[in-house]
């Protein structure tokens, strides 16, 4: 289990991010069409994983913002923003925002990202979303960087992310 806050307020998730280094777990998402994709999906492209509660709120509106505008600069990266908010919900939020260089996934249909990469929140308010966390991978699907924020409501470290993908 891992602890973070909200509003300065102790919630949990189900544990810690996979560690640098490793594989990173599969998962399944769900596409603004409904469709699945998997992480072998993404195969030879290095991925960052904007990770979020909800696309309704301020910070994480913002963090899918930002890595939008940071991704159309990255070579051979793609940038999936992940929540458990329902695809049709995605799909309005970036149509409204002009938003095109993201992915948007979800995680609504079973859960299943949430548990691998152990993120769900198990108490509070926030309880069964997503919590606030990046994950950068490399063309094999190395785990490169992780972040899971520490309190809900700030923003994730956008340069130390891409930093990583720089580094690697």
């Amino acid at each position: 289990m891992a602890t973070v806050t909200l509003k300065g307020n102790q919630i949990n998730t189900l544990g810690n991010l996979p560690n640098i280094g490793a594989q990173a777990p599969d998962f399944v998402l769900t596409t603004n069409d409904l469709s699945s994709v998997s992480l072998a999906d993404y195969k030879g492209h290095r991925l960052v994983l904007n990770v979020f509660p909800s696309v309704d709120t301020g910070t994480c509106a913002q963090s899918v913002r930002q890595f939008n505008e940071e991704a159309a600069e990255l070579d051979n990266t793609i940038v999936l923003c992940i929540s458990k908010d329902l695809p049709f919900a995605q799909a309005r939020f970036c149509g409204a925002e002009g938003i095109e260089n993201v992915e948007m996934l979800s995680d609504f249909r079973d859960g299943n990202f949430g548990k691998n990469y152990q993120v769900t929140f198990t108490d509070g308010p926030l309880k069964t979303l997503l919590s606030r966390s990046v994950v950068v991978l490399d063309e094999n699907g190395k785990v490169l960087y992780t972040e899971q924020v520490a309190e809900t409501v700030d923003e994730p470290n956008y340069k130390a992310a891409l930093e990583a993908l720089m580094d690697a």
